[in-house]
């Protein structure tokens, strides 16, 4: 691996990635286990995914994360999400009122963010220096899920995750 090398996206609090892939009033109960293509498909989200499973993968417990990042702000919101890739030709549940398509669905297992300003203490938040990378590491609830063989498994990384998470302007400032 190139220890230079690196992903760059461009977050913009004003056009946030939306945390479902539709709109409605209130919450939807189905965005635990809702699709993802909508995000996979927009340029300020990094996707990185598996080849197809040879064999089922089972994953349980805590998930670490730990991303080196810089950004030209001086706060930031990184969301982590891990998510099974369904196969193309998964077929659709029956019977089907709401037309989901599982050919390619993106099943969100599990997300979280981490406000940048409290990567190091949540009693002593600090600003970003702009430009300067920085590793930014917390721990994703447990997970519980098996992803079985011809699917793939999928981790997205991304900024913004509205309305679940308010925007954060990213710079160091107070976020009511």
């Amino acid at each position: 691996k190139d220890p230079d090398a690196f992903e760059e996206y461009l977050s913009d609090p004003m056009k946030p990635v939306p945390y479902y892939d539709r709109t409605q009033i209130g919450m939807a109960r189905e965005y635990m286990v809702g699709d993802n293509r909508h995000a996979a498909r927009r340029p300020d989200v990094l996707t990185y995914q598996t080849d197809v499973l040879e064999n089922d993968l089972t994953l349980v417990g805590p998930i670490e994360v730990r991303l080196r990042v810089a950004t030209t702000g001086t706060d930031a919101d990184f969301i982590v999400k891990l998510i099974d890739v369904h196969p193309d030709d998964a077929p659709d549940p029956e019977p089907n009122p709401a037309g989901v398509r599982m050919g390619g669905y993106q099943q969100l297992v599990r997300g979280d963010v981490m406000r940048g300003r409290f990567r190091r203490s949540f009693e002593k938040p600090e600003p970003f220096v702009p430009n300067q990378p920085t590793e930014v590491s917390w721990t994703l609830p447990d997970v519980c899920h098996t992803f079985r063989t011809g699917h793939r498994l999928m981790v997205q990384v991304q900024s913004t995750w509205f309305p679940l998470i308010d925007r954060n302007p990213q710079k160091f400032v107070d976020i009511a």
